[in-house]
């Protein structure tokens, strides 16, 4: 008899589970009515009803198990919430229903989704107007413009000039040289440069191509590769310039507006050093489409029919991200061998083919930590020309503390408090830790986190 009772009660278990992943809520108040105890019951993983119907987006029912006195704080044999397993699948009506007024204030998660941020090398000071690309006479009216801006690189180092008020503290130490027509005609014709259309200024009237009159001329910009031409014969007519050399941390004393502009074009450029023979057949390839294509010159080439993404300028994803211990009063942080001495920094890696964003943060995580995460959230991201890579910025939230390091990525990690990294960020160098500057995305996650956490 004892037998057939334990069965009989695994068996309501059961239905009563598939009724709240199924959604069926008439189904789940009348067995909650025949019997309160099953509010609270579990399946085999631990997944009680409540999570269920968090997993699969079913409000109602997840209202009438809170209603009817559920426990919300339980978590699976992966230990997690019902709130996380709402936060993970993205279903905001539900995350909103648990993370209510009575459980303390808002989930540090959900806090953290907010406004869009500009990262250094994210803000456009130029209108690309890529419409505009494939129009070859438009294109040759602006390079002969007397006001079209050319800025120069040599083996993908930016040319600079030093500002004569650079020991004003509010203003960048160098900035780009721009160079006008005369100063560049005789290089455009050397053989083996490369010409970039990077944009026109941004103007409030220019919308979009077709908005463009013959009088309203904007001012063009263009990046023009010289590997060649050796800096005496620039300091002729520019005293004062000299190409950037070391690139980092030199690019990061630039203007915001500016760093972006060199991020499009170094970026741009690197591409065309790595893809002057066609990927499809080994042919050489020429520029095209104002810099942003590389065409195949064998006219028999597979890439000429149809769009093949190997004749466009390449992206990079990258994930990097600021995993929370699940006290959510602790940051993991890790160092590289080729760091600063005492430096930590968020953890980073790219993203595999075929592999999702969220995937690639719990892998990366794992592999060069031992550390377990479970909730990921975009938070912003960086455009990196190192040479183009795009940093997408997350937070993760961990469900394992354990640290296991691979000595192959990286050569420490550690938990930090909130107060040791406060402590940093508004006192500058500890003796026993510091982070990257405020320019990297990681400084800003750290930040961010910080932010949303102000409570604590």
């Amino acid at each position: 008899m004892a037998g057939n009772h334990a069965s009989s009660k695994e068996e309501m278990v059961a239905q009563f589970l598939d009724s709240a992943a199924r959604g069926d809520v008439a189904r789940v108040s009348a067995m909650i009515s025949h019997s309160s105890s099953l509010l609270n019951e579990s399946g085999d993983n631990g997944w009680t009803a409540l999570m269920l119907a968090a997993r699969n987006g079913h409000f109602e029912v997840a209202k009438t198990l809170l209603e009817k006195g559920c426990d919300k704080s339980l978590i699976n044999k992966a230990g997690q919430t019902s709130l996380d397993i709402a936060i993970f699948w993205g279903h905001k009506h539900i995350v909103q229903l648990l993370d209510n007024a009575k459980s303390g204030g808002k989930h540090w998660f959900l806090s953290s989704i907010t406004d869009e941020h500009e990262n250094y090398f994210g803000r456009a000071l130029l209108n690309r107007l890529s419409e505009k690309r494939t129009d070859s006479k438009w294109l040759k009216s602006k390079q002969c413009c007397p006001s079209t801006v050319y800025i120069l690189f040599s083996n993908l180092n930016p040319l600079v000039t030093s500002r004569e008020d650079e020991a004003v503290s509010n203003k960048p130490a160098i900035r780009l040289c721009r160079l006008g027509l005369e100063s560049v005609k005789g290089l455009l014709s050397l053989p083996g440069t490369t010409l970039i259309f990077l944009g026109v200024e941004k103007q409030k009237q220019i919308t979009s191509p077709s908005t463009l009159k013959d009088g309203d001329d904007p001012v063009a910009w263009f990046a023009l590769s010289v590997d060649d031409v050796p800096i005496k014969q620039i300091r002729q007519q520019h005293v004062n310039s000299y190409y950037l050399q070391p690139l980092m941390p030199g690019l990061l004393k630039l203007n915001e507006e500016e760093a972006g502009v060199v991020a499009q074009a170094r970026s741009v450029l690197a591409w065309h050093g790595r893809y002057s023979f066609c990927p499809t057949c080994g042919s050489k390839t020429r520029e095209d489409e104002g810099g942003y294509k590389r065409t195949c010159l064998n006219e028999d080439c597979e890439s000429l029919r149809g769009i093949h993404n190997t004749s466009y300028p390449r992206v990079d994803p990258v994930v990097i991200m600021l995993v929370v211990h699940p006290d959510e009063n602790q940051c993991l942080l890790g160092r590289k061998r080729v760091f600063l001495p005492g430096m930590f920094s968020c953890l980073a890696g790219f993203i595999e083919p075929g592999e999702t964003i969220e995937d690639a943060v719990r892998r990366e995580v794992e592999e060069e930590s031992g550390v377990k995460v479970g909730p990921v959230r975009y938070v912003s991201c960086q455009p990196w020309p190192m040479p183009s890579s795009l940093m997408i910025g997350c937070l993760a939230s961990a469900i394992s503390t354990e640290i296991k390091v691979d000595q192959n990525e990286i050569e420490e990690a550690r938990w930090f408090t909130r107060q040791q990294v406060v402590d940093v960020l508004l006192k500058g160098n500890q003796p026993s830790f510091s982070m990257p500057p405020r320019q990297a995305i990681a400084h800003q996650l750290i930040r961010h986190w910080i932010g949303v956490n102000a409570n604590l």
